[in-house]
């Protein structure tokens, strides 16, 4: 990822830190920190539920 994009990606999470996070914080983080907290808060955003996803996978909701 560029810097632009990493600069934009922080700022977006300086403007609205996740629950229990300051601007602070976020302000502070590695770039890699960084990244690794947005592929986890949107690592689901792509997976819509009615679609099937290739691989393996237990349905524990039967």
């Amino acid at each position: 990822m560029n810097s632009k994009s990493l600069e934009e990606l922080r700022n977006k999470y300086i403007q609205n830190p996740p629950e229990g996070m300051t601007a602070k914080l976020v302000k502070g983080m590695t770039d890699s920190d960084l990244l690794d907290m947005h592929y986890f808060l949107t690592e689901d955003e792509d997976w819509g539920g009615d679609e099937t996803e290739e691989g393996f996978y237990i349905d524990i909701f039967q």
